[in-house]
């Protein structure tokens, strides 16, 4: 029973004997892609009549629309600047972050809208939707910026109070007497 057992090594050795069909004829083919090698899908630019890339950015309940284009670095949201908006410095660092990552700070003026939520949610749909327009701007940046997760949108949300509790778990308080 053990000579019929062939190990992996083994079965690789098998394909070392055998030439694809397309190699044996005079035409040479492109060879067929490898299964381990990542292919990246080249995307279009998507701009707007005014050159510029539009996203939605989503956080909790806050959502910000974003437009992005070539300028000096200048962010704007709801008419007022990052600085004044977003008055902690962490908030701040939040929206900068894809920036930093693609090293493309200060190369981009960025004008926002965000209702809803609050500060930190807020932050974190500019981000999202920085992230999002930066790579309908730049098809090219858009390994890196899923690779670092700023495309993806963060599902958590608060979870919605429950009829016979004090909030969305917490039990009333138990008394004896």
């Amino acid at each position: 029973m053990s000579d019929t057992r062939q190990s992996l090594a083994d079965l690789g050795n098998l394909t070392q004997g055998v030439q694809p069909a397309a190699q044996t004829g005079g035409d040479t083919a492109p060879a067929a892609p490898q299964p381990n090698q990542i292919q990246a899908v080249l995307r279009e630019q998507q701009l707007d009549k005014y050159g510029r890339a539009y996203a939605t950015g989503r956080r909790k309940d806050a959502v910000a629309r974003v437009w992005l284009k070539p300028g000096t670095g200048k962010i704007v949201i709801n008419g007022r600047d990052q600085t004044v908006y977003f008055a902690r410095p962490t908030l701040r660092l939040i929206i900068n972050q894809v920036f930093d990552i693609t090293d493309r700070r200060e190369q981009f003026d960025v004008i926002a809208t965000v209702k809803g939520g609050g500060l930190s949610g807020q932050a974190g749909a500019v981000r999202h939707g920085i992230s999002t327009a930066l790579t309908r701007y730049e098809p090219a940046l858009r390994t890196t910026v899923k690779q670092a997760g700023f495309l993806t949108r963060d599902p958590r949300v608060v979870e919605r109070k429950k009829y016979g509790r004090a909030k969305a778990r917490r039990s009333f308080q138990f008394s004896k007497r």
